[in-house]
């Protein structure tokens, strides 16, 4: 039989959301919890606020009435830190302030015994420097749960300096044993969820400056084209624009201001107006009054038309939906090639945007010229997102948009922006999941099931590089740092090496 993976009870120390969240989580799992928190009537609302939902749950014919009082029966109220003396873990959810937790954890390795493990449910605070004050910093790790604890799948845990191996072991294993996904990192600035998801954000808050398109439209190409649960503004304002702002801030200072976390200072607006998305009322979107938000610009599908000639050039090995969409209902041929894809809608190129523009493209190729975005799978995707060339006349640029409209696709068509939406956000995830693999901070492995379980993403990111090319998100980088002239976008070393690695390989042997 197993040794248990620790003795006593376990201790969550702070009764907030999180805190009650990982309560409940421990409890349903058949262990006695013990929460603490420095407002004792703070506990109490949170244990009573815990019951009368899951006595809903029951009463809604969603929860077992004896599941929910066993649950409930697990968790007692600990007056002082002292009634911790017991306990063989103890998960602390308290204010994010270093100071605070270092304090915390002082005073529990004076109470506890020596074998007791201690975990941070940080989000971005060092783990090195919360247990550089404990006598014995290798039983201190990370165990970042995401919002709400009891459903989100994920679980960073996360070795300070001199967390030891068996602290890990022992986390990850009872993060299983509660049907959790956990993933292993380094104490890094923002784990690895909130460092790379920052560009995300970053790209669409970079496109609302610059005037590409409103709000709705921005959020559309990223949820309805690219595949992402939700836009990364509505996530903004669910999140809390002062939250998220907060979380780019520190990432941002963590890393010496380098350049690809800066904040932006059209959310920093919105923090400094108030406007904190759904708690406030207001964010980029009305919540007050939601008749005033701005409708996404589509131009929608259209019925059966005479379609125009379409032929298909090169190896679409990495675009197979979108080839197969368009042999099945265009009649496209194929042209087989070992150059990248594209497409010839009669006489206008129709292909990926690799960070040029497509007035630019127009220019090199000298024919009208329309671009499209990624999409996690064009197939599923109700929407398609398409930038047009200037030179390019109207019905060329037409002639196109009917085509996507005819296979029943929606479409926005951007102002002719460089790397479009989706395809420069994947390349800047993609980038930075690249940097946390190389310098050693995740696996490959734990860096995807971290943006898969933790934020919801379609596909993970070194996933869909592999499946792209490494040479596409290389090229597309490489357009954008040429633009913008800003470090933000430079390529990371392990990307130009995958993409020189890879370029011999047999078409779709990316990995």
């Amino acid at each position: 039989m197993n040794a248990p993976l620790f003795h006593g009870s376990l201790a969550v120390i702070g009764a907030g959301t999180m805190g009650i969240g990982i309560a409940q989580l421990a409890a349903a799992a058949g262990h006695p919890v013990k929460l603490f928190d420095i407002s004792q009537p703070a506990a109490v609302r949170a244990l009573e606020t815990l019951g009368q939902r899951l006595r809903r749950r029951v009463e809604a014919g969603k929860a077992q009435r004896d599941d929910a009082e066993r649950l409930l029966a697990n968790i007692s109220i600990a007056a002082s830190l002292e009634q911790l003396a017991d306990c063989g873990l103890v998960i602390e959810a308290v204010a994010e302030k270093r100071e605070i937790k270092q304090s915390l954890f002082r005073d529990l390795e004076a109470i506890c015994a020596h074998d007791t493990l201690f975990a941070s449910n940080t989000s971005s605070l060092s783990i090195t420097a919360i247990a550089s004050v404990l006598r014995h910093p290798q039983r201190m790790a990370g165990m970042h749960f995401f919002n709400p604890a009891p459903l989100m799948k994920l679980v960073e845990i996360v070795a300070g300096l001199d967390t030891d191996a068996t602290t890990l072991r022992r986390l990850d294993a009872l993060a299983r044993l509660w049907g959790k996904q956990p993933v292993q990192c380094r104490s890094t600035p923002g784990f690895i969820v909130n460092r790379v998801a920052r560009p995300f954000y970053a790209e669409t808050l970079r496109a609302l400056e610059e005037q590409i398109a409103d709000v709705a439209t921005l959020d559309a190409a990223m949820r309805d084209a690219g595949g992402f649960a939700m836009g990364p503004l509505q996530l903004t304002d669910l999140i809390g624009q002062d939250v998220n702002f907060a979380v780019t801030q520190s990432v941002f200072q963590a890393f010496f201001h380098d350049d690809r976390f800066r904040p932006s200072l059209l959310q920093q607006e919105r923090v400094s107006a108030g406007h904190l998305g759904r708690k406030s009322g207001r964010g980029f979107y009305r919540y007050d009054d939601e008749s005033l938000n701005p409708a996404a610009r589509y131009a929608e599908p259209v019925g059966a038309a005479s379609l125009p000639r379409v032929t298909l050039h090169g190896d679409w090995t990495s675009l197979p939906e979108l080839a197969a969409l368009l042999q099945e209902n265009a009649g496209a041929v194929k042209q087989p090639g070992q150059t990248s894809p594209f497409a010839t809608v009669d006489e206008v190129t129709f292909m990926l945007t690799n960070g040029k523009t497509a007035s630019q493209m127009a220019q090199q190729l000298g024919t009208p010229v329309v671009l499209f975005d990624l999409s996690a799978n064009y197939r599923r995707a109700p929407t398609l997102v398409l930038a047009c060339a200037s030179q390019n006349r109207p019905q060329d640029s037409a002639k196109v948009i009917h085509l996507l409209q005819t296979l029943g696709k929606r479409v926005i068509e951007l102002p002719d922006y460089p790397g479009l939406l989706v395809m420069r956000t994947v390349a800047m995830l993609v980038n930075e999941a690249l940097d946390v693999v190389n310098k050693g901070v995740a696996s490959a492995a734990d860096t995807d099931n971290a943006m898969l379980f933790g934020v919801n993403y379609p596909r993970g990111p070194l996933a869909w590089g592999a499946a792209l090319g490494w040479s596409q998100i290389l090229t597309t980088l490489e357009n954008l740092h040429r633009c913008y002239l800003e470090p933000r976008y430079r390529p990371m070393p392990l990307l130009r090496h995958r993409a020189t690695q890879y370029a011999a390989l047999p078409s779709g042997e990316h990995r």
